[in-house]
């Protein structure tokens, strides 16, 4: 088996990205494969494993000499859908969830249009296009982030009127479309799913998040070794059981394929949804590895079964 890891990316989780692939090359390494790494640096070049810059024909051709892609990439030009569609395109077997879930997904305004329609609980919102004064009529707390990004990039917490436009100015240093949300008074607990190569929706663990109260999960809590995580979350049968409805059901909505991580706040009425992740981390130490090996299913086991359920897209026939 050939598996052809790609990592990095053109935005801001390019480091991030850098990672998960180096766990995925780890474990695929681990199950007694070959990984063939794929870097798109910064700029947005491709390069070999060597850092050797290659034509974008070039890097395709290595990817369609392998048996499967798994594209462990974060953000925007990646995560969004853009290199699944590159990938279907090209006919190339890959991890992971096609252009619309992966645009879904990054679009955490659309996920809150698609949960809704569902009958989805998401925290009260207002959109702030690129050309929208930086002002919103509502309640205090607020959350002001990116429409889309991850990592916690560009997130803020506004408890006082006056520090709106600082907060919006610095969102939009992490995507011009910015949301501002009420802020939810709750438990975040993560939960995971994918879809085995047997058609059956798997869920890891639920997952909780030590977050002080009216703070945020933040970008260096997640990546500096300091977050407090509790599997399973110490959560109610009824709360998980909900959670585990709310996420299957959006998996299903949204089209995902490879494995999503949806985040709630667990209130005292209810959870509520906070986003979906599409890309979510994979280095062995990432909260989704975390989750499945809490039910048995360690690191190497969880990149097999990713890979044995690859999403195929069937050569473009050409008529005569």
């Amino acid at each position: 088996m050939r598996v052809a890891v790609i990592g990095g990316g053109r935005n801001d989780e390019h480091v991030v990205s850098l990672a998960s692939a180096a766990g995925v090359s780890y474990a695929v390494q681990l199950l007694g494969w070959e990984s063939v790494a794929l870097t798109i640096d910064d700029a947005g070049a491709w390069r070999d494993r060597h850092g050797a810059t290659l034509s974008a024909a070039r890097a395709i051709a290595l990817m369609s000499e392998c048996d499967v892609a798994y594209p462990a990439l974060h953000g925007v030009h990646g995560e969004d859908g853009a290199v699944a569609g590159l990938l279907d395109l090209c006919s190339i077997p890959y991890v992971g969830s096609p252009v619309r879930a992966g645009a879904i997904g990054m679009d955490k305004w659309l996920t809150k249009l698609v949960a809704a329609a569902l009958g989805i609980r998401t925290a009260a919102g207002v959109l702030l296009t690129p050309d929208a004064p930086a002002a919103v009529a509502m309640p205090l707390p607020v959350v002001v982030k990116p429409a889309s990004g991850g990592s916690s990039n560009g997130v803020s917490v506004v408890t006082d009127s006056a520090q709106l436009p600082d907060a919006i100015a610095h969102a939009r240093q992490s995507g011009e479309t910015v949301l501002v949300e009420e802020y939810v008074r709750g438990r975040e607990v993560d939960i995971a799913v994918f879809r085995d190569a047997t058609g059956r929706l798997r869920l890891g663990s639920t997952l909780e998040i030590g977050v002080e109260d009216g703070g945020v999960f933040g970008r260096d809590a997640k990546y500096d070794g300091t977050a407090r995580f509790t599997l399973p979350a110490e959560i109610s049968s009824a709360e998980d059981a909900a959670i585990r409805a709310v996420a299957s059901s959006l998996y299903e909505a949204m089209g995902c394929s490879g494995v999503a991580r949806f985040d709630f706040f667990v209130t005292d009425t209810g959870p509520v949804l906070n986003e979906v992740n599409t890309s979510p981390g994979m280095t062995e130490q990432s909260q989704v590895p975390r989750m499945f090996a809490a039910v048995g299913v360690e690191y190497p086991q969880l990149i097999a079964e990713l890979v044995a359920a690859a999403h195929v897209t069937e050569p473009i026939g050409i008529p005569a």
